[in-house]
């Protein structure tokens, strides 16, 4: 018998909302020498690089929330 679809789910979006953290605190901690290092390489200003950075963190967080938790909730919903 399959284990259940929702733990799995779930452990998905947790470890997801990590990654999401970790890139957010890297961002705000060392986000002026990741600037310059960007900046090298693509010729980028600053406020074209933290829109960038911005929504980039944005769509991880809307690809959790529709690929993880919401088929999560559903689930639990359901009582699947």
């Amino acid at each position: 018998m399959p284990a259940p679809l929702a733990p799995f789910l779930l452990w998905c979006a947790l470890l997801n909302y990590g990654v999401l953290l970790i890139g957010f605190v890297a961002w705000t901690a060392w986000g002026e020498p990741l600037y310059r290092m960007h900046a090298r390489w693509f010729r980028l200003d600053r406020a074209q690089v933290d829109f960038a950075v911005y929504l980039m963190l944005g769509l991880y967080k809307l690809a959790i929330w529709l690929l993880f938790l919401v088929p999560w909730i559903a689930l639990r919903i359901t009582g699947h």
